[in-house]
């Protein structure tokens, strides 16, 4: 499992980032500047081939790719260079990038909606009748951190069937059981994926504000698919959704950074990304697509960000440039172009290690199995 977790981590990313490269690429061809190399995966190259002036390269580091454009750090004036542009041409190639991300959400979202997506739904409700929805089940939306549920391994997804061997149809039903049960250990049936697995809690006689006694969230849930005509309309919904609530979260984080700083304990790295993925992964092969989707809408965000280093930061330096009516000089960009980059580097180090602190116990565990290969 944990080397699956690698590679479905190596591979969303690198379809993301892939993708992101691509939308440079085709546009920056179509503005006719002049392509120096398109490779997949990240250098040493393992091979390359020339056409039409242009370097088609497969790497040894297969995380996603890149795009070198004649003159995009302002070193060259020759005809088809990025910097002899007109300013339009060179805005439709830095934004292109993260429009293919938030398309390639767009279809990721549209095809886990074929399959079947877990929907939240209430009594009563009716779905369209073009849609083929499983019986409802009573799901686990949220797990609190630091629970009784969590530390009995409970999960957000985990279908609970049974509680000390009787089956239960509603979520009031169950919540009633675990506060009538307080202090004692309650055997929770609950299936997981493919798995069935039993878990002792006890639920907590005083819990905290606003949370249970055994700290989750419940709701009554199907899997519903849709038609590949239907899908693609409410995938393109569902991504602008998607798309304006990251946007809401990403404002709420600035803002927190200037204020309370609560919010910044849910950013996650890396190591978050791979834990999470791993528990997609489990809960099916739609959940894993839409978990993608939710990364290229961020990876999309992020890059749209007027910050040095990043495409929002050069189109940042395009709207300068526009308004003093005068190129900025390469040097300049240049040097806050490193500056951001290195403070990047910087925050995504801080996040790294926070989310080894945070995730501290599955990460031994992870350690111990990478060990016991060799």
């Amino acid at each position: 499992m944990i080397l699956l977790t690698i590679l479905i981590v190596v591979v969303i990313l690198g379809l993301l980032i892939f993708v992101h490269e691509l939308g440079h690429f085709i546009m920056a061809r179509r503005a006719g500047m002049k392509v120096e190399e398109f490779g997949f995966g990240f250098p040493p190259r393992m091979f390359g081939i020339k056409k039409g002036g242009t370097i088609y390269s497969i790497n040894w580091i297969p995380l996603g790719g890149f795009v070198r454009i004649l003159g995009e750090n302002g070193e060259s004036t020759e005809k088809g260079s990025f910097n002899t542009k007109p300013s339009l041409a060179r805005f439709f190639v830095l934004i292109a990038g993260v429009t293919m991300n938030v398309i390639l959400a767009w279809v990721l979202i549209s095809i886990a909606l074929m399959i079947g997506l877990p929907t939240l739904v209430s009594q009563g409700q009716e779905l369209p009748s073009y849609t083929t929805a499983t019986e409802s089940k009573v799901t686990v939306l949220f797990v609190d951190p630091e629970s009784p549920a969590e530390k009995a391994g409970l999960k957000m997804g985990d279908i609970i069937n049974a509680i000390e061997g009787v089956g239960y149809e509603t979520v009031q039903e169950i919540q009633d059981v675990s506060s009538t049960k307080s202090g004692q250990q309650i055997a929770y049936t609950v299936t997981r994926g493919d798995r069935t697995l039993d878990l002792g809690i006890i639920p907590r006689v005083n819990p905290p504000e606003g949370e249970g006694p055994i700290g989750i969230s419940l709701g009554t849930v199907s899997k519903v698919s849709y038609p590949w005509w239907a899908a693609f309309p409410v995938g393109m919904k569902t991504t602008f959704l998607l798309l304006v609530n990251i946007l809401i979260v990403f404002w709420s984080l600035v803002k927190s950074i200037f204020g309370d700083q609560s919010l910044l304990g849910a950013v996650s790295g890396p190591v978050g990304i791979a834990v999470i993925a791993r528990d997609m992964a489990q809960l099916g092969f739609a959940n894993l697509l839409q978990f993608a989707a939710v990364l290229s809408v961020n990876l999309a965000i992020i890059n749209v960000a007027p910050f040095p280093a990043l495409d929002g930061g050069r189109i940042l330096f395009l709207f300068i440039e526009k308004i003093q009516r005068k190129k900025i000089k390469p040097i300049v960009e240049g040097y806050a172009n490193t500056i951001g980059f290195l403070l990047l580097i910087l925050l995504m180090v801080w996040v790294t290690v926070r989310d080894v602190n945070k995730f501290s116990g599955q990460l031994d565990t992870v350690w111990e199995k990478i060990i016991s290969i060799f």
